[in-house]
């Protein structure tokens, strides 16, 4: 699995959760993760989570610490395990990185700091692969519903350390789950 840090800043629409977005404007084929740092603004038309289309919820922050996955060959299920993975490592990060664990809490694949929203996340099937975006806000003061930010609640502004720590994490416990399922000998 790869990992990369994109520099430039890039507005997440929903549109970019599609198969092989990594590969074609990335050049990073295969199972892989990037991070990179823009608006989130995902109309209803975009959105994949049922539920926020139902209850008429567009995504929006001003500025986003974003993470597309892309797995090929693994089942939509083990796709959620893997978002609940990714969030769980986020959240070891940013304790790591000074945020108190008293205030910081997981709930199902969404981060909160205090009371404070701090993620958004949402896993699916495509054709070929299981696509997973993961966003944490980095400002919060834009947010359509009470929000908690890097930057601005919890006073974190070594994004791009934070992203690198995340994706290399992730990518090393994937590894390694690879390689543990491939050491053990057939129970019969």
């Amino acid at each position: 699995m790869k990992y990369k840090l994109i520099e430039q800043e890039i507005c997440y629409t929903g549109k970019e959760l599609s198969p092989n977005w990594i590969y074609k404007t990335h050049n990073i084929p295969g199972d892989a993760i990037v991070g990179f740092v823009g608006e989130c603004d995902v109309k209803i038309a975009n959105m994949v989570d049922i539920s926020d289309v139902l209850s008429n919820s567009p995504i929006y922050s001003k500025k986003m610490l974003h993470f597309i996955v892309e797995h090929f060959n693994i089942q939509l299920i083990e796709g959620i395990l893997r978002q609940r993975l990714l969030v769980g490592i986020a959240a070891e990060s940013l304790v790591k990185s000074g945020t108190n664990p008293g205030l910081l809490s997981r709930k199902g694949d969404d981060l909160f700091y205090k009371d404070g929203k701090l993620s958004v996340s949402i896993a699916g099937k495509s054709v070929n692969s299981v696509l997973i975006h993961f966003g944490m806000n980095i400002d919060s003061s834009a947010a359509p519903v009470k929000a908690a930010g890097l930057e601005t609640e919890l006073g974190l502004e070594n994004t791009a350390e934070i992203a690198e720590n995340i994706m290399s994490s992730y990518t090393r416990e994937c590894g390694e789950i690879i390689d543990a399922s491939c050491k053990v000998k057939g129970i019969f």
